[in-house]
């Protein structure tokens, strides 16, 4: 290479003079600052793309998603049979007895005693009643009538027992969670996945599960059902928080702890 284009020449070409500038190694050196611009540029070009597909999904708004507890008393889950009509004793017509008035003991002239008022002979009392009238009728046979029952209106007595294997659906104090609705509903927020329909792609809508579970005299939770299934994961998820719930405080019926089921309601909600 001449002395004058010495100063100006590329670095590479010096290397390579003299020799086959045909060989692979020139080209790829001669070509590499602008294979690695090429480079640089796709690389900013795919994460361009990327963040602007991000920006472009996260602008419809992530759907909001809700659960809602719903405290509320179980129906008698068998048909409910109709009281039965009062029962009313047939009026009895008791018969009517012979009576003999009784007669207070006076002494008057004989001429001043009326009929009505002397003083009957002991042989015709024997069998005869002593009442405040003189009346004709059956002879008393020493019987004595029963009394006369009053009807209450209902037909039959309440049970004072009560039978703790049953399981009730109505009582006088129904089972309670400790610390009472406000700390059943936050125990179910606490626990339950909210957002698990919406991550199994359902679509706005609330979805309501019915739970139905005995509460034992111990106050464990037992025997948990599901009465529907909205789908989306929605019931295997009501059943899981509900089966790892707390001791509860039993029911009580005629001041004892019985058997008590209990209906729950769970909403999930998801919205626009």
């Amino acid at each position: 290479m001449e002395k004058s284009k010495l100063l100006s020449a590329d670095l590479l070409d010096i290397l390579f003079e003299g020799r086959n500038k045909n060989y692979g190694a020139y080209d790829l050196r001669k070509t590499y600052r602008k294979r690695i611009r090429l480079a640089m540029g796709g690389m900013l070009l795919v994460c361009l793309l990327m963040v602007a597909a991000t920006l472009i999904a996260n602008s419809d708004g992530k759907s909001k998603r809700v659960v809602e507890v719903a405290d509320v008393q179980l129906e008698n889950l068998s048909e409910k049979q109709p009281d039965p009509p009062p029962v009313i004793p047939p009026k009895v017509e008791l018969p009517k007895l012979a009576s003999i008035q009784y007669t207070i003991p006076k002494i008057v002239q004989d001429n001043e005693v009326k009929e009505e008022n002397e003083i009957k002979e002991v042989e015709k009392m024997e069998d005869t009643k002593i009442g405040k009238i003189n009346q004709d009728g059956a002879k008393d046979d020493g019987f004595i009538a029963p009394p006369v029952e009053k009807s209450t209106g209902i037909g039959t007595l309440k049970k004072a027992e009560v039978d703790i294997d049953h399981i009730f659906t109505s009582v006088e104090i129904p089972a309670e969670f400790e610390g009472g609705l406000a700390a059943w509903k936050k125990f179910l927020e606490r626990n339950l996945n909210n957002d698990l329909p919406a991550e199994n792609g359902a679509p706005p809508a609330d979805y309501t599960v019915t739970i139905s579970f005995v509460v034992d005299r111990s106050g464990h939770i037992s025997d948990v059902r599901a009465e529907n299934d909205p789908g989306y994961g929605t019931k295997e998820e009501a059943l899981r928080v509900i089966q790892k719930a707390p001791v509860w405080k039993p029911a009580m019926q005629n001041g004892i702890t019985v058997l008590y089921r209990h209906k729950q309601k769970i909403t999930f909600r998801v919205g626009e």
